[in-house]
């Protein structure tokens, strides 16, 4: 039997055994086993329902099958084996719907006090208004996509640098410079590339990313050694300015001025670990990663559990939702053993 709202008679304050702080994929899958069990479950996001998925790129395709990004026991039935953003999207809400998932869209989470079997939860909703919840334990699955790596040098702050990237319809005719070399990189530059844009390629070592998807790396290469897209190897960002870019050596500090117009710096994001370390859970210094048990996502903070790709630390490329969907179940297990 559900627990869901207990004591709440008593108290006046909405009770969880679970209160998940974000409605990504990892977090829904929190919710669907949860669910599973008959545990009471609540996900809280500041946006909407998976907003990281809602930021990728419009015509993006993922690099796993649907099967592999499946959560909650919902089948993941496409033509093709690989499933488009647009896809994943419709995925993840029929999986929220098929569960009954409790989930409070732009409802953010603002502070989380107390101790195991007794945190209090506090909110402010898009209108303002304040809100006060309970819950036995708590589950940050925030995602790696809280903050990009910004590349710390003069005219970052410029409207035309962005740490995103959607569509190349805004930059036709233009000069783009692209930073990095890893997936979202070099796809975007491709796409760029194919829609009318003067797109050029920095990164500072000298060659793609080991990562980039096996299909996408005889396309890349064949652009960049016949000149189509200009590409700046073991180069930095020296400067940006507003009709042009510096750009710095590696090898021996020479500067290469280019036009420009628009700057994608495709240099990755990080996640928030304010709400975390706030908490008392251990950050290690090096690896950015909370310290958790891998086989129940503990923290050393009792009743404090961690979700997804916030376990990988910096290193974002670790964990992806074919791997953090699995923590839902263990979360669930640990507290349904008690």
């Amino acid at each position: 039997m559900r627990r869901a709202g207990y004591g709440a008679a008593m108290t006046g304050i909405d009770r969880y055994e679970l209160i998940v702080v974000g409605a990504g994929p990892c977090g829904i899958a929190v919710g669907a086993a949860a669910e599973q069990a008959g545990i009471s479950c609540v996900l809280f996001d500041k946006g909407c329902l998976t907003a990281s998925v809602v930021d990728y790129p419009y015509y993006m395709t993922f690099f796993s099958t649907a099967v592999m990004l499946e959560v909650g026991g919902v089948p993941f039935t496409i033509p093709d084996s690989k499933p488009t953003r647009r896809e994943a999207l419709a995925y993840y809400r029929r999986v929220v719907a098929h569960w009954g998932i409790d989930v409070r869209q732009y409802e953010e989470v603002t502070e989380i006090e107390g101790s195991e079997g007794d945190f209090t939860v506090k909110t402010v909703r898009a209108d303002g208004s304040a809100r006060i919840y309970a819950a036995s334990a708590v589950v940050v699955a925030t995602g790696g996509f809280q903050a990009p790596n910004f590349l710390g040098v003069p005219g970052e702050d410029l409207p035309k640098v962005r740490h995103y990237y959607r569509e190349p319809y805004p930059y036709f005719d233009r000069d783009v410079l692209v930073v990095g070399a890893g997936n979202s990189a070099v796809e975007s530059a491709l796409e760029m590339y194919r829609n009318g844009v003067r797109v050029s390629l920095v990164h500072f070592l000298d060659k793609v990313d080991r990562g980039v998807k096996p299909w996408v790396v005889p396309d890349i290469t064949n652009r960049l050694e016949r000149g189509e897209i200009p590409v700046y190897w073991r180069h930095r960002v020296s400067r940006i300015e507003p009709g042009s870019v510096v750009l710095r050596s590696e090898k021996d500090g020479e500067e290469t001025e280019i036009a420009n117009d628009f700057v994608v710096a495709m240099t990755g994001w990080r996640s928030d670990h304010r709400q975390l370390e706030a908490l008392g859970v251990d950050i290690d210094g090096e690896t950015g990663i909370p310290s958790h048990d891998s086989n129940t996502m503990r923290t050393n903070v009792p009743g404090i559990y961690i979700a997804g790709v916030i376990a990988a630390g910096h290193n974002a490329n670790k964990i992806f939702i074919e791997n953090g969907r699995e923590h839902g179940a263990l979360i669930v297990a640990d507290r349904v053993r008690g």
